[in-house]
């Protein structure tokens, strides 16, 4: 069985170098990485959505996300 986890960031500046160290430590627990924010030719939206398919093994991750960002979790 496989899982999803949809992250909400609400400030990306703030927010990106932490997120990141976690995605790294539990790299091999992400199968894919997608993220998405809105931008304009001006302007990068402070919040965004990461989408992580993750390996069966991924729950210390998901516990690690769910401290500081809302989450929602898909089983497949």
């Amino acid at each position: 069985m496989g899982k999803v986890i949809i992250l909400n960031i609400s400030n990306r500046n703030e927010d990106s170098v932490k997120l990141q160290e976690i995605l790294t430590k539990y790299g091999c627990n992400i199968k894919t990485r997608i993220g998405f924010h809105h931008s304009d030719k001006n302007k990068c939206s402070k919040s965004g959505l990461i989408i992580l398919d993750l390996t069966e093994d991924s729950t210390d991750l998901i516990n690690e996300l769910k401290k500081s960002w809302q989450t929602q979790i898909i089983s497949y």
